[in-house]
């Protein structure tokens, strides 16, 4: 057995505290990039000017340290622990929600979470987070950090088709899901798709796809063309920015696949707005 490398979860807790800091106030530049390059090629007026305002709002964000949107969101926490690392220094999900109330004050983000779904009173400091834990080979821990917003995770959608609707019954899916969403969702939208798996991983799927790094192809060959098909069919839909009408409804479609029963093809749909709020730190 190799040595194991000691990570205090006070590292990872100020980790949290940055990754929010960086999603709340900076949009990603490969993304903003892609807004840009949207904006060059929409042909509809009432696209343009939202394309525009998301734009000169980027930027007011991240020179202002304002909120890119003032629904700061759900913190949904994704923590990859290497097998060789001994976490220490107390609960690493209690540092988490500590990191999470401390950011929300500093930064004076806007608290979204309520104690219990029927209740509907607010925590006041936006915790729980919702934490997703994984144990992979090696000595680092991989903090990835999204809020989520209502609107868009509210628009998300599973179904549990059969093998006989096949290919062409996930991309209508997937393509009916965006649509209804209209601009509940706020697109132009980075579109989550999991594919396989069982009921709950297929929706693990589509969520895990949104930390992709932004506009990065599948590794699947298969999954590859169907990012590209998808992308290319929600662009022809006419409904646009901010649902107003247009070409850009999405900017990138992230697909992740798994394995399945042979009886099955779960299929899930994670949207994200043109936000997309999520920052990475390695430690």
């Amino acid at each position: 057995m190799g040595q194991l490398r000691e990570v205090n979860v006070a590292a990872i807790r100020a980790a949290v505290i940055r990754c929010i800091e960086r999603a709340s106030f900076e949009m990603d530049a490969a993304e903003r990039e892609a807004l840009r390059r949207r904006r060059e090629r929409e042909s509809s007026c009432a696209g343009c000017f939202v394309l525009d305002q998301l734009l000169v709002n980027a930027d007011i964000a991240r020179e202002d340290r304002r909120p890119l949107c003032q629904d700061t969101g759900l913190a949904v926490i994704r923590v990859t622990i290497g097998q060789d690392v001994h976490l220490v220094g107390g609960a690493l999900d209690e540092a988490i929600h500590s990191a999470v109330a401390e950011a929300w004050a500093r930064f004076r983000l806007r608290p979204s979470v309520v104690r219990h779904p029927l209740a509907r009173r607010n925590t006041g400091d936006n915790t729980p987070a919702v934490i997703h834990i994984r144990l992979v080979p090696g000595d680092r821990v991989e903090l990835d950090v999204m809020e989520k917003g209502g609107g868009c995770e509210n628009m998300s959608r599973l179904a549990m088709l059969t093998p006989a609707d096949g290919r062409a019954g996930v991309v209508d899916f997937v393509v009916r899901a965006v649509v209804e969403s209209g601009g509940n969702a706020c697109p132009p939208l980075v579109v989550g798709v999991g594919i396989g798996g069982s009921f709950e991983r297929a929706a693990e799927l589509a969520k895990e796809a949104l930390w992709r790094p932004f506009g990065e192809p599948a590794d699947d060959p298969l999954d590859r063309e169907l990012e590209r098909e998808l992308l290319e069919r929600l662009n022809a839909t006419g409904l646009g920015p901010m649902g107003l009408g247009g070409d850009t409804t999405a900017l990138a479609v992230h697909v992740r696949s798994h394995p399945c029963h042979i009886a099955s093809l779960p299929v899930a749909v994670n949207l994200d707005c043109h936000s997309h709020r999520h920052a990475r730190e390695v430690l």
